[in-house]
């Protein structure tokens, strides 16, 4: 997003949200405990910290050098729930957000201006959270790709009804190049920038009515060399693991956001 995700110089040149939209560009958590929040991933991700532009309150993670995510203590101060948050790029985060009202969603906050972009955090018209960046890109999108989410995934109540929501936010499938693209396949909606999976919508099975017990939510997938070491870790560092099994682990942290540990294999 801005100067604070940037990888260092002499990657690659800064690239903007006018020649990659619609794809997730960077993951955010909500915490209440800043030092907390920042040993407990380092303990099971292994990520390591730098100061953030934006204040005390804010730190980024790095992932071998590679800035992979952003950390605010805002949800006390804010009254904002603890969460992991993903940002997709988008040419205009005015019109985006008039985008999401107009199909009856909500915009929480902003657009805000961050220099070198402005952002807005959003919810869907089910209630799922998810931000939106204007501007530059890290400078090696691809590298912070590889070395931060394989995808994020949305839970939801009707995922072909998720799917038009933001295809229309978000411009997926549309005609202008270097869009997302969106397929069906396996049981979930399926979006890939660049042929790679990036995200991922489900709702249980294709003919089932929409569930209305769901608490529709995107959950971001962190890939890792060791699931069942994530795992040990996150309980020994005050979190808990909420599912496991021998490719992917659902974690949470002490605050209570959850995030899932993928297989470096799987996709």
């Amino acid at each position: 997003m801005n100067d604070d995700m940037r990888t260092p110089r002499g990657t690659a040149e800064v690239v903007s949200t006018h020649s990659v939209f619609g794809a997730p560009c960077w993951v955010s958590l909500t915490s209440r405990d800043l030092e907390a929040t920042q040993d407990f991933y380092s303990a099971v991700l292994g990520w390591r910290w730098r100061p953030a532009k934006l204040g005390d309150r804010f730190r980024i993670a790095l992932a071998q050098s590679v800035p992979v995510a952003g950390i605010g203590a805002v949800a006390s101060m804010w009254q904002m729930a603890v969460a992991w948050t993903p940002y997709f790029a988008v040419p205009s985060a005015d019109e985006a957000v008039a985008r999401v009202q107009e199909r009856g969603g909500t915009a929480a906050v902003g657009p805000l201006s961050l220099p070198p972009g402005r952002a807005a955090l959003l919810a869907d018209r089910d209630g799922a959270t998810f931000g939106v960046w204007e501007g530059e890109l890290i400078s090696n999108w691809e590298t912070w790709r590889r070395a931060a989410p394989t995808f994020i995934r949305l839970h939801t109540r009707d995922a072909f009804d998720a799917a038009m929501f933001y295809g229309e936010v978000l411009d997926w499938a549309s005609e202008r190049p270097g869009c997302c693209e969106v397929r069906y396949e396996g049981g979930e909606v399926v979006l890939r920038s660049g042929g790679a999976i990036v995200a991922r919508i489900e709702s249980g099975a294709l003919e089932a009515a929409p569930d209305p017990t769901i608490r529709p939510h995107w959950q971001v997938h962190f890939a890792v060399a060791d699931v069942s070491g994530c795992a040990r870790a996150a309980e020994l560092h005050g979190g808990s693991v909420l599912s496991k099994g021998s490719d992917e682990a659902v974690l949470r942290d002490p605050d209570g956001a959850q995030f899932t540990v993928t297989s470096r294999h799987e996709r």
